[in-house]
This record gives C-alpha cells, structure tokens and sequence, in this order.
C-alpha cells in the first residue's frame, strides 16, 4: 500500500482549526489505471474528505498521498481536447497583451502537461520553458520541440531557472495550482522567478462552482484544494504579492484564472476581485451549512440518475461510458457505477486505450467500437465535453442510440 500522510493545518493559513464538511467515502486514485484486471484486483482505496478551514474559509483534503506516485507516469493530456486547444490559444494571447512593458520574454508554466499552452507562446514567439513531474509527458513535450524540465517546481529549481534562462516575464500554472501539498513554497519559488513587473496567472477549478453546480466529482485524491478567492487573498498577502485581477471561466464546469503580481507591482486591483469576494460573501461559501446542503443536493442526483440507469437496465438496455477522466472515479465510486451498470468505456485518448478503469476494472477501448457494437445508451462521464462528443457522434445518435449527461444535471439526448 503506498504512503499517505494526514495533514493537521490548513494549506493556506496553518491554522489548526478544521472541520469536516463532505465526505465521498473511499476510492481508488483517480488516475490509476491499470493493463489487466489482476493489477486493479490490488489497488488501495484511500480517504476522500473535505475540511473547511474555520478560519481562512479554505477548502481542501487532508490525506496527502505521495505526489511521486500521482504524477510520475500521468495519462491526462491537455492536447487531446479540441475544446482545450482553443482556450489556451486565447488564453495565451490575453495573458501576453497585459504584461508588453516587461523586459524579459520568458514564460515558465508550472505542470505544463505536454506543451499544449506553452506552445502556444510559442507560436507567439516567446521563450517558453515547462515543469512538469510526468516523465512520460515530459519525454513527450521535448521532443516536439518544447523546452521542459522533469520534476517538481521548488524555489531550488525557481533560483536555477533565473541564473540560467533569466527572470520570467509570465509564470503560469493551470488547474495544478489545486494540486499541491506546499503551496508555500510554490509560492517562494514564483517570487524568486518572477520580474519585479512580471505576472503570475493560475486557472483553477472555482469552489462556487463546484458547490452550486454539483460538481463533486472535481473532487479527488489529485486534487487538494477547492479554491475560492477570498482565502486566497490573504495568503498571498502574507507572501507580498496581491491578486489584481480575477475572471470566471467555463472550464472544467467553472474555474476561476487569477492574475497576482509582486505587492505595489504595475497593474491597478480591478474591481473584479471585490466583486467576486462579495458575491462568495452573499453565497455563504464559507459556510458549514452550505457543505452540508451540497451533500444532500449529490444525494439526491445519485438517487435520481440511478433510478434512470436501473430502469434502463431492467429493460435489458446496453449502457457504455464516453470519456475516462479522473473525476469519474469519484463519480463512478461514490454513485455505485460498476460493470454492472457500463458495459465499458469509450475515450479518444491513446493513453487510455485498453486499459481499465480504476477500481471496477472497467475496460476502456476506442470510440470506434461505439459503430460496432452498437450500445443503445451513452453516459457522458467526461461531461463537459458533452457538446463536443455528441456533436462529433451524430451518427451514433442518428442510428438511435442516446446520451445521458449526469452533470450539471442530468439530460438524455
């Protein structure tokens, strides 16, 4: 059984005071997954508990499992996703046109995956350098031809960085702010890294978000911290830098992507970031009660989607999956989705295919076996690829098959 440590603090503040709020029971690790049946057989299950700070309002899981084995061998890659390629392609070009007064051109991307936005500063002809710990995402980016370091970003690694490649004008980090322990010194390293005039920007899934669509199954061992801006201020605040701006976007079924500079950097504090802090106020996202009534909203969503699958079921209706996320993990765990409710799983991602799923050993295969097989239902379990997967299977849908998306909330198409 690999090694999981329980933490006492709270990541942000340190304080001792946590309360737990949400408990999804115990699964797999997300992204495990295995070539034969016999290795799931012996996979550990671990805790899945969210705590609230009582006094930051942070969100975030205290048992901590080993990042050397979450991430050493990663199979989630941001190029698959056509949906993905387009956002970091604006995202690129946002981020670069608020930061022209700065001399350096480097942008460093912490857990930069296998280069899908760096490559698109890239294109903007910007110096680009990754750090990613996935050795084989690693291997990957470097050999078409972007710049990346195997490891973890440190403050070691930040002072290398700037005594052999200079200060970095952007340092951006995407939906991995949430996945470390220390983000303190995440944290030490980015100010050691960044121009004095420079910009920090991370994208990570939005708390709110979470809460008010049910997306409990962002929920994982990978995944940490749920963040929300308000706790987020203050830590930053104790590391002399200040978060300037903040946007809501659709990704991932919302995020938040936060712009922090050094504390009196060039860049005015927009009201953005007021607002959003008010609108978390009026929400009581800090609140015990509002985790509680989050757990009885995912209740009853599990109630409801399986009387839709056991029903179907009961007719002798062939149900596969589309897409093997982390989060359906979570989702498939705790709504008691096995291979007696999906014969498989289809996904596009070469990684994944002929594996299994973590935990039910479900076996995952190309979407091409959708036309050979012939299921007569789809659950979405990458659901927000919904648009882009039923768009692209008109012809499974034309044939009379149909697609069930359990989130937000549940449709059949």
């Amino acid at each position: 059984m690999s090694q999981y440590t329980h933490k006492k603090t709270c990541r942000l503040c340190s304080n001792s005071d946590l309360s737990l709020v949400l408990s999804l029971g115990k699964t797999p690790l997300a992204n495990s997954f295995v070539r034969s049946k016999n290795d799931a057989l012996i996979q550990d299950l671990y805790p899945l508990d969210v705590f609230l700070c009582e006094y930051c309002g942070h969100a975030q899981l205290l048992d901590v499992v080993d990042p050397k084995q979450l991430f050493d061998n990663y199979l989630y890659v941001s190029g698959t996703s056509p949906v993905f390629i387009k956002h970091f392609e604006d995202y690129a070009k946002q981020v670069v046109s608020r930061n022209k007064s700065v001399d350096s051109n480097l942008i460093v991307d912490i857990g930069s995956n296998d280069g899908t936005l760096l490559s698109q500063f890239k294109d903007l002809n910007y110096r680009i350098l990754g750090v990613d710990p996935a050795i084989n995402l690693v291997s990957k980016a470097n050999s078409i031809g972007i710049p990346t370091i195997q490891g973890f970003f440190t403050s070691e690694l930040a002072e290398e960085i700037q005594k052999t490649d200079g200060s970095a004008m952007v340092i951006t980090a995407n939906n991995v702010f949430a996945h470390a322990d220390n983000l303190d010194e995440i944290i030490f390293g980015v100010k050691k890294l960044l121009d004095y005039r420079g910009i920090f920007v991370f994208e990570v899934s939005y708390l709110l978000d979470v809460i008010e669509n049910l997306l409990f199954d962002t929920i994982y061992h990978e995944h940490l911290s749920y963040h929300s801006l308000a706790p987020l201020i203050s830590f930053f605040k104790k590391h002399n830098m200040e978060v300037f701006d903040v946007s809501r976007i659709d990704t991932h079924g919302g995020s938040m992507r936060c712009y922090v500079q050094h504390i009196n950097g060039p860049h005015k504090i927009s009201k953005s970031v007021s607002n959003l802090i008010r609108i978390e106020r009026e929400a009581n996202l800090f609140s015990k009660d509002t985790f509680y009534l989050f757990e009885q909203n995912i209740q009853k969503l599990k109630s409801d989607l399986r009387k839709i699958l056991d029903k179907l079921k009961g007719q002798g209706k062939k149900i596969v999956g589309f897409g093997a996320p982390a989060k359906a993990t979570t989702l498939m765990y705790y709504f008691n989705i096995d291979s007696s409710i999906i014969d498989y799983i289809v996904d596009d991602s070469e990684l994944k295919k002929n594996m299994h799923t973590p935990g039910y050993q479900i076996p995952i295969f190309g979407a091409e076996k959708l036309y050979i097989d012939k299921p007569d239902y789809i659950l979405v379990l990458a659901w927000n690829f919904s648009d882009s997967i039923i768009e692209k299977h008109q012809r499974f849908k034309k044939s009379g098959g149909h697609f069930i998306i359990p989130l937000p909330q549940i449709k059949e198409i």
